[in-house]
């Protein structure tokens, strides 16, 4: 499998849907992977966060067959924004002793993204090369 924005689009759809029903139905599942007690309310903001996850989803679902444009450049930014800012914020609390160890598991996740996403965002589509686009 090639890295082209249609798979990358694919594969962070299918991953964050699976974010959004982990948070959604088992938020406790990846708090205590991260060695985070569960309570009422980081249920409740992670639950929250399902939605945020899901809508991402759908957004690159959605956008999967977009050829190069500014918009697609936009979620391509945004999303290597998010991912960075994830992977940051990641280290920091484990560095401060506030997760443990599994936190990285999403750090090196979101870091894999934003290189597959950066390297997608510079290989030009097939399908551009066929329609004259570039």
């Amino acid at each position: 499998m090639s890295i082209t924005f249609k798979n990358l689009a694919v594969l962070t759809a299918l991953l964050f849907f699976a974010l959004a029903c982990t948070w959604l139905f088992a938020p406790g599942l990846l708090l205590a992977s991260w060695g985070v007690e569960f309570s009422d309310a980081v249920g409740l903001v992670g639950r929250r966060g399902a939605a945020l996850y899901a809508g991402i989803g759908v957004m690159f679902f959605a956008a999967r067959n977009a050829g190069p444009s500014v918009a697609r450049s936009a979620l391509i930014a945004g999303f290597i924004v998010t991912c960075s800012i994830l992977a940051v914020q990641g280290v920091v609390e484990l560095a401060m002793g506030h997760v443990s160890s599994g936190i990285l598991s999403a750090v090196v996740v979101e870091a894999a993204l934003i290189v597959a996403f950066l390297h997608a965002s510079r290989v030009p589509d097939s399908s551009a090369k066929q329609q004259g686009i570039i």
